[in-house]
């Protein structure tokens, strides 16, 4: 069974999204950018709005009955995270405000305190900003090597050119495990094999790959994860750190202050044990309650029915896209099914800006994303200023797709008139 051939997930799960009842500019909302940030259900939403209504208080530190109510869904929804991702103990979960923040607490509390001059750190042409600029700040401070993987000319992370990158010298592996642009799957576990094999460490960006895919990071092997929760149906403001348990003992706390502490002096401080030495300050309780609600939600549905039916919809976007005559589609193409990428498409459309394809869409109710897609070097590496980018995800119908590649039709066209005329 095909979900085209009965009632689809979507059609199951669109009443739980009050927002994609919305209209923009007079027409329905149609909402194709789930890659920079994903909608919220109505659990997620009641799960926030019951925090705040009835046991708000801060976590941990308290005696009554509010703060143990507050703690046991703060905690219990690391518990959660913790079996979403097969991590072998709560312990290796550490709450930050999004993964940009996750990266930085390696970078500072793993890169500056084991980077050698040197050393080499090895990222890729694709990497979003978050996963580039951290980097680059350890690297001028220790004199550690940035090195950088290429691209196949099917637009995919250029695995021999990986294999001849990695020496002795390697330290450090940073890859996303799928592009935001190309919306490439990268082979996560081969990578993690072959750089363990030059005792180099290996953090995978999981931002695009957790909210879409079953990850298990046990199987990848990957020494860290980070994911943010706004683009898997939870608040803005919360994601996570995975990290194995022994290498998050051996890293020095990230930031000072409460909650990290175990006994503090005045002149020195000894420090909380695991996950909470990298929690300093109030968290964001109730968006780590809510993250907890975001991950019970997809777990319901199935991670393995929203990766399937996300795959047949992007075969159905790449079909539509490739039978207009201007469109590049940049990334590698999805098998007959859909699988094979992540369900999105950056593409660009002849002469015609990516930035002026996204206002005139937007007046027919259609948010696509324009730009750089924050991968401001991948875009310097293909040789074009900026793409549009079509993201999908489970609450998208095919009837979406269909209107939105009328109104692209007719936005190019508009275009080409004016071009022509002048």
């Amino acid at each position: 069974m095909t979900y085209t051939q009965e009632k689809t997930l979507a059609d199951k799960v669109r009443s739980d999204f009050p927002i994609l009842r919305e209209e923009v500019n007079g027409k329905p909302l149609i909402y194709l950018d789930s890659a920079a940030t994903s909608q919220k259900p109505l659990p997620v939403l009641n799960a926030l709005r019951d925090y705040y209504e009835h046991y708000n208080s801060n976590v941990h530190r308290g005696a009554h009955s509010l703060s143990a109510k507050a703690t046991d869904a703060y905690e219990g929804a690391r518990d959660k995270i913790t079996k979403f991702i097969n991590a072998a103990s709560r312990n290796e979960i550490i709450y930050t405000r999004n993964a940009s923040e996750a990266i930085n607490l390696v970078a500072y509390s793993w890169g500056m305190n084991n980077l050698r001059p040197g050393d080499e750190i090895i990222l890729s042409v694709m990497e979003h900003h978050s996963n580039l600029v951290p980097w680059q700040f350890v690297a001028r401070k220790t004199g550690a090597v940035l090195k950088h993987v290429e691209l196949t000319s099917d637009f995919s992370l250029d695995l021999e050119h990986f294999k001849k990158l990695l020496s002795n010298k390697t330290k450090l592996v940073s890859l996303v495990h799928i592009s935001n642009t190309l919306g490439c799957i990268n082979p996560v576990e081969q990578i993690c094999n072959l750089a363990h094999k030059f005792g180099a460490k290996v953090l995978i960006d999981g931002c695009q790959s957790v909210p879409h895919m079953s990850v298990d990071v046990q199987a990848i092997g990957c020494d860290w994860l980070v994911a943010s929760g706004h683009k898997m149906c939870a608040p803005t403001g919360i994601g996570f750190l995975y990290g194995k348990q022994k290498l998050l003992e051996q890293m020095p706390p990230f930031l000072g202050g409460g909650e990290m502490i175990a006994d503090v002096y005045l002149d020195h401080a000894t420090y909380a044990e695991l996950p909470h030495k990298f929690e300093a300050g109030t968290p964001a309780i109730g968006e780590a309650i809510a993250l907890g609600a975001a991950v019970d939600y997809l777990t319901k549905i199935g991670m393995e029915q929203i990766h399937a039916y996300e795959a047949e919809l992007t075969a159905y976007l790449f079909q539509q896209l490739e039978q207009i005559p201007q469109i590049k589609i940049y990334g590698p193409t999805p098998d007959d099914k859909g699988y094979g990428r992540a369900a999105l498409a950056s593409f660009t459309a002849g002469e015609i800006h990516a930035n002026d394809l996204s206002p005139l869409l937007d007046q027919e109710g259609i948010a696509i994303r324009s730009g750089h897609h924050c991968t401001q070097p991948l875009h310097r590496y293909l040789g074009i200023s900026g793409t549009a980018r079509a993201s999908l995800s489970f609450y998208n119908t095919r009837q979406e797709i269909d209107v939105f590649i009328k109104a692209l039709k007719e936005t190019i066209d508009f275009f080409n008139g004016f071009l022509t005329d002048i």
